[in-house]
């Protein structure tokens, strides 16, 4: 099943209900993640009430900050959490469901329009997990509205982009993709470090190392590009032939030679 496309107050209205009755706030307080992002939260997981926001932009040299935000909502949205996308037109629910997450559980509104604070707040009341676009500069008064009423709520709330006074804000600080050889092949996977700053018990920064998307263990080596429908061939070793001197000649293929007369000196 696709993810919900939520156009309309009505539709939203119709997602937070069964989304609010599918678990009931404070039985789970921390949400489970990957193992690989584990270490760079506090309690291991997405605390309920927090604000973790993913840095985008010129504030994370390393890009892959889209890979970065599926990767955190996997696990929970496994286990049964519901999670909600707010002004992320690009992402599909493809990429969404080849990272693992449950698209029956999975609401997208990728046009909010103007009043995307009124969207987010009312997502809060229902859905545990909120995940929504900074579109540009957000007035103080703004953004401690919404970190408030996702504390009250229990909800976790994860600002895609720049957002002042989060608990923990993780960046994409490096990034190498694997696949390519020697001027062929297809881009498979990426090797990307993640830095997590934060306040409170997430004020020493931590920094982890893990592949991107969907694959959080090293997978085993690329096997060769296919060429013309079947593999190119791969190079092995073969035995040295045998000493040509010590091995018996058959007659036919023998040396003739001839031999010049000796004249006496």
């Amino acid at each position: 099943m696709a993810g919900r496309m939520i156009n309309g107050a009505a539709a939203l209205a119709e997602l937070v209900r069964p989304a609010g009755d599918a678990d009931q706030f404070g039985v789970h307080r921390v949400l489970p993640v990957v193992p690989e992002l584990s270490s760079l939260l506090p309690g291991r997981g997405l605390r309920r009430g927090s604000t973790v926001a993913i840095a985008t932009g010129r504030a994370a040299p390393g890009s892959g900050g889209t890979s970065l935000l599926l990767a955190l909502l996997s696990a929970a949205s496994r286990s049964g959490s519901w999670c909600a996308v707010v002004g992320v037109p690009a992402l599909g629910a493809l990429a969404a469901a080849e990272s693992g997450i449950a698209l029956d559980r999975l609401a997208l509104v990728p046009n909010p329009g103007p009043d995307w604070p009124t969207v987010v707040a009312a997502l809060i009341d229902g859905v545990d997990v909120v995940v929504t676009a900074v579109p540009g500069t957000v007035s103080a008064s703004i953004a401690g509205r919404l970190v408030a009423r996702a504390r009250q709520r229990g909800s976790v709330l994860v600002p895609f982009g720049h957002w002042d006074g989060a608990d923990v804000t993780l960046r994409v600080t490096q990034g190498r993709w694997e696949g390519l050889g020697a001027g062929r092949g297809r881009l498979r996977r990426r090797r990307v470090t993640v830095l997590a700053r934060g306040r409170g018990a997430a004020a020493r920064p931590r920094e982890v190392t893990m592949w991107m998307p969907g694959i959080t263990v090293p997978p085993a080596p690329i096997p060769p590009p296919v060429v013309g429908g079947t593999p190119a061939p791969r190079l092995a070793a073969v035995p040295d032939p045998p000493d040509a001197s010590s091995a018996p000649r058959s007659p036919s293929r023998r040396k003739r030679t001839s031999l010049a007369p000796v004249r006496p000196a």
